[in-house]
């Protein structure tokens, strides 16, 4: 029978952002006036918790003799965060889709309310529990069982089944400890061990994930909101249609850099869907992209929103945490990855429109000539890099004269430079939000659709400002872009109106206070689902943590793979798909690194791989949000297709194909560690990023089977060849050219002495793990100093012979040696050291992009010839 589809109406479409974003309850009266005001009331407590107000303010009354602390520590903080989440949880979001939602019923106000109380029990109780951590008495019991079954009710309707189900297993795991097989058998079965890990300590419920959600992500989504609330969300779009909506494909090329915008902010893919999908989706089939690929590229555009710094979905906050690195680091790492997956993203709706001989709309002005655009470009580019050079010297001269002011000096200039900016944008029209179904598409002019919001990259700029140059922590920085959003939110309409000469200026006041409101509103609402999946989430990593879980994963996934790097990889990668599907980004992280982040690196040790841990948690990152896209689940294609009309399942096919490019780069990145930009220096990041741009549009081109013509299989295979090669040369070099030759264990003294330094020594020992048990694993220890026993010794390594054979005798504290897991008594099985003269691996770049040339002048000229057939024909 032939399948119904079903496009929704604008409507149906409102309610499918609601139900995604607040829970799509609609309640009237004194009942939506309390939850309107708890969720503004969470909002402004995340600001005052996340600003220096309190320490001001703490200082004041110390000041006058006053004994009241209004500094709340994280671990309050955390519990006053879990407490409205809860409340507000129970109140908007119905127990089941066919609940009524213009009513509450008795028993959600009740479940509202002991959530409540029971989310904020730790900051309550806070002076009683921390004098008996690890001896819960009876009511820490009955309140831990219970705040834990009502999050986990929480859960179930705010983010659906599949979370709640994860952490009830792994509950039912801690439980049924001894009765499982001796390899996944402990004994942290009893009830008050179980509560004092997840609801007494912090190593649980109220973790490092809830930890993260309270002082970073939810400034971050309070920002986004407000962001959006101001008008930023339809600039977005708008600027990129103006500039790209003439090109081939335009539309969905705009699409997705609109939803890459909106991405960078959102801690949804999802909800990044259902918000941008909105307009997008019907602007791409206007153009002749079917229903399943307008949502698939929509798909494919938000979940890459996921990956992009600065915030990735709140991820990169939780890996600042779990990695132990800084934000700016863990931003460096993740950057080219991500760029290059958008670029071959935006080829790909390229190569769709070639093959379906697409053309992009009508300019609403004839190009200039191309010297002209080249010029402006160039003094573009100019004038904002004279302008970041007087903002950062400046800053520099005005911290140096101005002290301990300068916050209120860069405070003042910040205001001044709004104003002037409003000045500016007010003299071009007001954006306003076109209909995406309207029968004729009016590509909006550049320069006024450019000019008419820059006032919006203003908060942008000060975030990423504090962020990277600055080196502020995420929340703070967070806070004072938050700040600016909020000056903004509440003068923008009256500026503009007074600087258009309009009378309205003081109603225009009113109207931005409002927008403030609700923003404060909204933000706090897109929050209770984040909340609650973080603070589930700490469940499952508390089970992870008190029955060592991790180590006999490890075993079975070594077992499986057969100690095969790439399947091994492979099988993670399919673990964190199954992990993470129905999951929202953060928690579906937290989950995935918890879980398999450490079998990667043990099982790789234990093969020859040495993976840095930021490769590892980004690798179970990326797959862990595929599973929004993967059928039968992706959930972030099912919205797209609610929106577009399109099947499901073919439209989350479509959108695995297009994200196949971001499903190869954990794989890339894992052999090669250039593309995150470990050990390399700016000018080899320049190149690093050259190549790999060049490499993922290779391989975009082979999974689309089409370059500069429709590609064969055997040109399939070249191209999938020519990338790889480019993606990691040393693949094949090593086996042309070895960088490394194996030496006998005794004979690594008098071989140090002679290679060149700057390199790293590769050695395969054998001994006990941790837990007693024989294992054995490769270490990479630096080559630094003369002679070779100095090189020895800055290793931290000792070494003597013993019944034939080279043992560790002794190993330095925090030496490069003791870092790698190496000890005494262990027995070195073999050594490999560097090559000198050995070819570099960059050498095959020159085959491999001759190879390039030869099949794109080939279809150049196959597709020449096959127009002029046609034009005879």
């Amino acid at each position: 029978m032939r399948e119904q589809i079903h496009i929704m109406n604008d409507a149906e479409l409102q309610e499918l952002v609601e139900q995604t974003e607040t829970g799509g309850r609609h309640v009237v009266g004194k009942v939506k006036k309390l939850i309107t005001f708890t969720a503004i009331a969470w909002s402004l407590f995340q600001l005052y918790f996340s600003s220096p107000i309190p320490f001001i303010f703490q200082q004041f009354l110390n000041s006058i003799g006053w004994d009241l602390n209004v500094v709340f520590d994280d671990t309050k903080a955390r519990s006053i965060h879990l407490s409205f989440a809860l409340f507000l949880a129970f109140l908007s979001y119905p127990a089941f889709k066919k609940s009524n939602k213009t009513t509450i019923p008795l028993i959600d106000w009740a479940l509202a309310f002991v959530g409540g109380f029971l989310g904020a029990y730790y900051f309550i109780f806070y002076d009683g529990i921390v004098t008996r951590v690890g001896i819960p008495n009876q009511m820490d019991v009955i309140a831990g069982v219970a705040g834990i079954l009502i999050l986990l009710e929480a859960t179930r309707r705010s983010l659906g089944a599949p979370l709640a189900v994860i952490a009830l297993v792994f509950l039912a795991f801690n439980f049924v400890g001894p009765h499982l097989p001796q390899l996944l058998a402990h004994n942290a079965n009893k009830i008050t061990t179980i509560v004092n890990q997840q609801w007494i300590t912090t190593e649980g419920v109220f973790g490092i994930a809830l930890g993260v959600s309270t002082k970073f992500v939810f400034l971050f989504v309070l920002f986004g909101a407000l962001l959006d609330k101001a008008g930023a969300g339809n600039y977005f779009i708008k600027t990129a249609f103006s500039m790209l909506g003439h090109l081939r494909g335009g539309p969905a090329k705009a699409a997705v850099i609109a939803s890459g915008l909106t991405g960078l902010i959102s801690g949804s893919s999802i909800a990044n869907v259902v918000t941008t999908g909105t307009f997008t989706i019907p602007m791409m089939k206007k153009v002749g992209f079917s229903a399943e690929k307008a949502g698939a590229v929509e798909v494919a555009s938000s979940v890459n929103g996921q990956i992009m710094p600065p915030v990735m979905g709140a991820a990169a906050f939780l890996m600042v945490e779990y990695v132990g690195i800084s934000y700016f680091e863990v931003v460096k790492h993740a950057i080219i990855p991500a760029l290059i997956s958008y670029i071959a993203l935006v080829y790909i709706v390229h190569l769709e429109a070639m093959k379906m001989g697409m053309h992009g709309l009508k300019r609403a002005k004839p190009p200039a000539k191309i010297l002209i655009r080249l010029r402006n470009a160039a003094l573009i580019v100019f004038f904002f890099c004279l302008l970041a050079l007087i903002v950062y010297y400046g800053l520099g001269w005005i911290k140096s004269i101005a002290g301990d002011s300068s916050a209120y000096v860069i405070a003042v200039l910040v205001g001044l430079a709004y104003i002037i900016i409003a000045y500016w944008c007010a003299r071009f029209p007001e954006l306003e939000l076109d209909d995406a179904n309207a029968p004729i598409i009016h590509l909006p002019e550049v320069k006024e659709t450019v000019n008419s919001g820059l006032h919006f990259l203003l908060p942008v700029v000060v975030l990423i400002w504090c962020l990277m140059i600055e080196r502020l922590s995420p929340g703070t920085s967070a806070f004072w872009g938050t700040m600016v959003l909020i000056v903004i939110l509440l003068t923008q309409k009256a500026l503009f109106a007074y600087f258009r000469g309009e009378e309205n200026v003081t109603k225009q006041f009113k109207v931005g206070y409002r927008d403030l409101v609700d923003g404060l509103e909204v933000g706090a609402k897109n929050m209770v689902s984040i909340g609650i999946a973080t603070a589930t989430a700490g469940i499952i990593v508390g089970v992870v943590a008190l029955t060592n879980v991790g180590a006999p994963l490890a075993s079975i996934v070594e077992m499986a793979s057969g100690g095969n790097i790439l399947i091994m990889l492979i099988l993670v990668g399919i673990l964190s798909l199954i992990l993470g599907m129905g999951l929202p980004t953060t928690a579906n992280y937290i989950v995935v690194s918890s879980l398999l982040a450490t079998v990667i690196v043990e099982v790789g040790q234990q093969n020859g791989l040495i993976v840095p841990l930021i490769a590892v948690h980004l690798f179970v990152f990326y797959f862990g949000i595929m599973a929004d896209v993967t059928p039968p689940v992706g959930l972030a294609s099912f919205a797209a297709a609610a929106i577009s009309g399109g099947k499901p399942i073919k439209t989350s096919v479509i959108a695995f194909f297009y994200s196949l490019r971001t499903a190869i780069l954990p794989f890339l990145f894992i052999f090669n560690t250039d593309l995150l930009l470990i050990n390399v220096d700016w000018l080899h990041g320049i190149s690093v990023f050259v190549v790999a741009t060049a490499a993922i549009l290779v391989f975009t081109a082979a999974t689309q089977k089409y370059f500069f013509d429709k590609c064969s299989w055997l040109e399939v295979i070249a191209l999938l060849l020519i990338a790889f090669t480019l993606f990691r040369p040393a693949y094949f070099m090593e086996k042309l050219s070895p960088s490394y030759v194996d030496i006998e264990p005794y004979n690594i003294v008098s071989e140090l002495q002679h290679v060149q330094s700057d390199r790293d020594l590769k050695i395969r020992v054998s001994g006990l793990s941790d837990i007693g048990e024989p294992t054995t694993f490769y270490a990479h220890l630096p080559i630094i100093g003369e002679t070779g026993e100095q090189r020895l010794q800055n290793m931290g390594l000792t070494i003597i012979e013993s019944d034939g054979v080279m043992m560790i005798d002794d190993v330095a504290f925090d030496s490069p040696a003791s870092k790698m897991g190496l000890d005494w008594d262990q027995t070195i099985l073999s050594v490999e050291m560097p090559v000198e003269g050995a070819f570099a691996k960059q050498w095959l770049y020159i085959p491999a992009l001759l190879l390039l040339l030869a099949i794109a002048l080939m279809q150049i000229r196959r597709r020449k010839e096959e127009l002029v057939k046609l034009a005879m024909d």
